[in-house]
């Protein structure tokens, strides 16, 4: 419905944006990987996906196509929702995704909360020949920001985790290495929870 929309940045977390395009705010989700991105930008252009479900419309975001488009395969899966795959795309890097499907690797994806062997599996046989044939473009980004703890508590939070475990679990990660930037710190909290 949506291929995507372009605007101003009026709100920025985590875990969704507020673009604002000729006065009207879209509130768009977004996966950690598109919020490294954005998150320096005042302006956007978004990739956009439309889940409708039974009980929401939801609007989900992503910084380029290859990202969207490995979100639509996800979703093709049985057993795997859009919050499924939002938080696979949060942990993991589209190319990490991307090769561990492509590869096999079923260990890779079993590394993100809530994915078993069983699903892992089932993602690697359902995608693999068809995202060898797809072609998606990747590309190789570094993200080097600064952030904050209470960023990564935010997108957490958003995400649905228990307060009370999630700070334990960001106190826990920043006692025993130097994390400096939020996604990274998230993607160490989402392997403990």
């Amino acid at each position: 419905m949506y291929e995507f929309i372009t605007g101003k940045l009026v709100e920025k977390n985590p875990a969704y944006v507020v673009l604002e395009n000729h006065g009207i705010g879209y509130m768009i989700n977004i996966t950690l990987n598109t919020f490294s991105k954005i998150k320096d930008q005042g302006q956007a252009k978004l990739f956009t996906h439309f889940h409708v479900r039974e009980d929401a419309q939801i609007l989900y975001g992503f910084a380029d196509v290859a990202e969207r488009q490995l979100f639509r395969y996800l979703l093709t899966v049985s057993g795997v929702g859009a919050g499924t795959a939002r938080l696979i795309l949060s942990s993991l890097t589209t190319e990490e995704v991307y090769e561990a499907i492509t590869r096999g690797n079923a260990d890779v994806l079993q590394g993100v909360k809530g994915i078993g062997g069983k699903t892992a599996q089932r993602i690697i046989i359902d995608l693999r020949d068809k995202l060898q044939k797809a072609g998606i473009e990747l590309e190789k980004v570094d993200f080097p920001h600064n952030t904050i703890k209470d960023e990564a508590l935010s997108g957490l939070l958003i995400l649905g985790f228990n307060k009370t475990a999630v700070e334990k679990a960001l106190n826990r990660i920043l006692k025993q290495e130097a994390v400096t930037n939020v996604e990274n710190l998230i993607k160490e909290a989402l392997k403990i929870l």
